[in-house]
C-alpha cells in the first residue's frame, strides 16, 4: 500500500468487453525497461496455498507524460523490491498491457497479497515502503486509484504467488446507488461462473473494497490469472459467453474499469 504522510495510497473476469480496449502505444505486451539489474529478494512459493482469508491490494497509477525512463525504472524496481518485507507474500509491479476504462486511463499496476489486514497495515507504514512512495512514486505520477479486498476461497488450487509470465485481468465495478447485498452476491456468482466455464483461468479472486479513500467510488473488484496472454485472449474472444455474463449484471453497473497486465520475471526482463 502506498502511503502519503503515512496514509494509505496503495490500498477479472466477466467484463472482458464492457468497452473497447485501449492499447497504450508506448508500451508493448512485454517490458521495455529493466525491472531488476540483479535478482531481487525472493521468497519460496512452492506449496504456499491461499488461505481462507487472503488480502488483495491493487494500485493503478498513471505516470506523467515524458517521464524519464530511468525514473520509471526506479519506481518499478523499488516497488518490486518490497517483496523483502516479511508481511508481503506476493508483490508485482509493472506496465499495463491494455486498459478498457474510459475516461480513466492508467500506465502501471501494482498487485500484492497479505495474510491479514494487520499485515497490509504494517506494510503500508513500513519505512522502506514509505521511502519508495515519497522518493520514486509520487514525483512521477498524475493519478492513482487503489482498492483492497478480502478474497475468501475454499479452492485448494489457489496460491499466494502468481507465476512470472502470467496474464492478469483486473476488473473494478462501480455500482448504481441503492442496490442491496443480493445484487453483490449475484455479481460475485457471475464472476465465479467465469472460472467454472474456462479452465484456462488458474486463479480467480473477488470481493468488496474495504479502502474507499482512493477507489474513486468503485466498490467491487475481481482478479483473474491466466497462464499467458494467449489464454486470456482466448477467453476474451468468446463473445457469446462474455456478452451473456455481461447481460446478467449490466443494469446494476454505473462504470467499469478493466486492466490487463503481464507478471514480469523477477530477473531483468526486456519487453
Amino acid at each position: 500500500m502506498l502511503c502519503l504522510k503515512a496514509r494509505t495510497l496503495f490500498s477479472p473476469s466477466f467484463s472482458n468487453t464492457f468497452s473497447p480496449p485501449i492499447r497504450l502505444p508506448h508500451l508493448k505486451p512485454s517490458f521495455s525497461f529493466k525491472l531488476y539489474t540483479q535478482s531481487p529478494p525472493s521468497k519460496p512459493t512452492t506449496n504456499i496455498k491461499m488461505s481462507l482469508e487472503t488480502i488483495e491490494h491493487v494500485v493503478l497509477f498513471k505516470v506523467k507524460d515524458n517521464t524519464d525512463p530511468s525514473k520509471i525504472n526506479a519506481m518499478v524496481n523499488g516497488l518490486n523490491a518490497l517483496i523483502s518485507l516479511e508481511q508481503v507474500v506476493h508483490i508485482t509491479a509493472g506496465p499495463v498491457l491494455r486498459t478498457r476504462s474510459q475516461p480513466l486511463t492508467f500506465t502501471h499496476v501494482l498487485h500484492s497479497r497479505y495474510k491479514s489486514k494487520d499485515d497490509l497495515a504494517a506494510y503500508s507504514a513500513h519505512p522502506s515502503h514509505v521511502s519508495v512512495v515519497k522518493e520514486n512514486v509520487l514525483p512521477i505520477v498524475d493519478d492513482i486509484m487503489a482498492v483492497d479486498w478480502v478474497s475468501s476461497s475454499d479452492d485448494e488450487g489457489h496460491v499466494y504467488s502468481v507465476p512470472s509470465g502470467s496474464a492478469v485481468k483486473l476488473t473494478l465495478l462501480k455500482l448504481k446507488e441503492n442496490l442491496g447485498e443480493d445484487v453483490k452476491s449475484e455479481i460475485f456468482r457471475a464472476i465465479k461462473g467465469i472460472k467454472d466455464s474456462f479452465p484456462q483461468i488458474s486463479q480467480i479472486s473477488y470481493g468488496e473494497n474495504f479502502s474507499p479513500a482512493r477507489a474513486k467510488g468503485y466498490t467491487l473488484a475481481s482478479l483473474a490469472v491466466y497462464p499467458g496472454v494467449s489464454d486470456l485472449e482466448a477467453v476474451d474472444s468468446n463473445h457469446e459467453f462474455v456478452n451473456s455474463q455481461k447481460d446478467k449484471v449490466r443494469d446494476y453497473l454505473e462504470s467499469v474499469v478493466v486492466v490487463d497486465y503481464v507478471v514480469p520475471s523477477p530477473q531483468s526482463a526486456s519487453l
